[in-house]
């Protein structure tokens, strides 16, 4: 949850709660008048315990110069609102969709997503297809793809257990050597990547008031879905980032969806030696790989700043 420096916070009201976002501060990054005027470009970030936008905070300053960069905690994680409440796929994609249309005056921009919610952005492309301009997303999974049933693992049948789903939280996930745990053996592909700054940002995300609320929704699979049936419907240009070491979901499933809309999916990209979230293991190479995205998918080219 910490902010780069140079960026301030933000907030809107949606219809299920508060989103507090990022966006750079203009005075403190002596940001030009063209570079003010730009395109938006929308960071939106995966889940899991403690997860916020600070997962994208060592890429999104690299693009501060061209475009009007956002990138929101999503509602139940961060700093945002966290209703104590069962979520939905419905919850996210429908607050994304509210996201864009409070902040972005409602034309098509650019989005960089991660994992389920890169999943669920799909979901709102294909829903509001209007609102954006293209889509690129590292390991764009729904967890139960192709008919696999993740809600049958063991895992997320032992969270489903009253009581003891919030226990398993507190004790096994809103820790400091739980989180380490989890990114070193789980979503990092070398554990050496994983340093302090990483697992205090997750920690503090993951002790706010009701996080446990959204975790467990993700654990227990509420909010997975089979992304193969969506994705052939997919009308909005879309590069797709994948790690081959990502526990998850591996490449093979990315490139199956992938093949299933070929004239959306213009790109597939597996990163060697990378876990789920290559923007913290390789930031940048992940600026590298967006910025080559946004011009192959057709993206308008960023303004240059006066000089």
């Amino acid at each position: 949850m910490l902010i780069p420096p140079g960026f301030s916070q933000r907030s809107i009201v949606t219809s299920l709660g508060r989103i507090v976002y990022y966006v750079p501060d203009s005075e403190f990054l002596r940001l030009s008048e063209d570079a003010s005027a730009s395109s938006p470009l929308v960071f939106l970030h995966g889940f899991g315990g403690g997860s916020s936008a600070y997962e994208w905070s060592k890429v999104y300053p690299a693009f501060a110069f061209d475009y009007q960069v956002l990138a929101p905690d999503l509602l139940g994680w961060g700093r945002s609102d966290h209703p104590a409440r069962s979520y939905r796929v419905e919850d996210y994609t429908s607050t994304i969709i509210e996201f864009l249309e409070q902040t972005c005056s409602g034309e098509p921009v650019p989005v960089v997503a991660s994992s389920l919610t890169a999943a669920m952005t799909i979901r709102a492309a294909i829903a509001r297809p209007e609102l954006f301009k293209g889509l690129i997303l590292t390991t764009p999974a729904g967890l139960s793809d192709f008919g696999e049933n993740y809600t049958k693992s063991f895992f997320a049948q032992l969270v489903k257990t009253p009581i003891l789903d919030k226990l398993i939280y507190s004790v096994g996930v809103a820790t400091r050597e739980g989180i380490r745990a989890f990114l070193e053996q789980r979503q990092f592909a070398r554990p050496e990547r994983v340093y302090p700054e990483i697992v205090e940002a997750y920690l503090e995300s993951a002790t706010q008031p009701n996080a446990e609320y959204a975790a467990l929704s993700f654990v227990r699979g509420d909010l997975g879905f089979d992304l193969s049936l969506y994705i052939p419907q997919l009308t909005v240009p879309t590069a797709i980032i994948w790690g081959q070491q990502s526990q998850f979901t591996g490449p093979a499933i990315g490139r199956r969806l992938a093949d299933l809309n070929p004239q959306a999916v213009k790109a597939f990209q597996v990163l060697e030696d990378v876990g789920l979230t290559p923007q913290l293991e390789l930031p940048a190479v992940t600026i590298a790989l967006i910025r080559r995205y946004l011009v192959e998918l057709g993206i308008n080219r960023p303004l240059i700043p006066n000089t």
